[in-house]
């Protein structure tokens, strides 16, 4: 399963658009990375739906559910794939939260701020949605990150001594 993050005006069409009408077609894409990536969708694959223009995060999760398709709407020539709503994120993940983590400098949102289809490594999508809040009055990311890692290295630390 591949993991892709696609932008949508939230004006435009929203995440909360996508919930309602319970699949929507994912067309209008006209550059020519973009649409290479649109092409190399496949049924199953997870997408990150992300809000541009003011508002710029991550807001929910969605499914690919169709092979892409030449779009008949379309006469330049564009693509178009289905996609479902899977869940929607407790909280926006900003780019600003994203652009802080270490493990996200490749990501090609901070790359190629115009492409509106990208893909997402398995790594990169997991670091992603570790950012997302535990619930409306959980600590800014940053600092459940840290928080998150000394958790982590405690729970190595001890499974090592157990381990000796």
């Amino acid at each position: 399963m591949a993991h892709w993050l696609a932008k949508s005006e939230p004006t435009a069409y929203a995440y909360a658009d996508l919930e309602r009408d319970g699949a929507t077609e994912w067309s209008g894409v006209h550059n020519a990375l973009a649409l290479r990536h649109l092409r190399a969708m496949r049924p199953g694959d997870g997408f990150l739906f992300y809000h541009s223009g003011s508002e710029r995060a991550v807001v929910g999760v969605a499914r690919v559910s169709s092979s892409p398709r030449p779009d008949p709407a379309d006469a330049r020539g564009s693509w178009t794939v289905e996609v479902r709503p899977v869940r929607r994120l407790r909280g926006p993940i900003s780019l600003g939260d994203l652009r802080t983590d270490r493990a996200l400098t490749g990501l090609a949102l901070f790359r190629m701020t115009r492409l509106s289809v990208m893909p997402v490594a398995p790594a990169e999508w997991d670091a992603i949605l570790r950012h997302e809040p535990r619930t409306s009055s959980d600590p800014a990311p940053a600092q459940r990150s840290a928080r998150g890692s000394r958790s982590r290295r405690r729970v190595a630390a001890a499974r090592k001594r157990g381990a000796t």
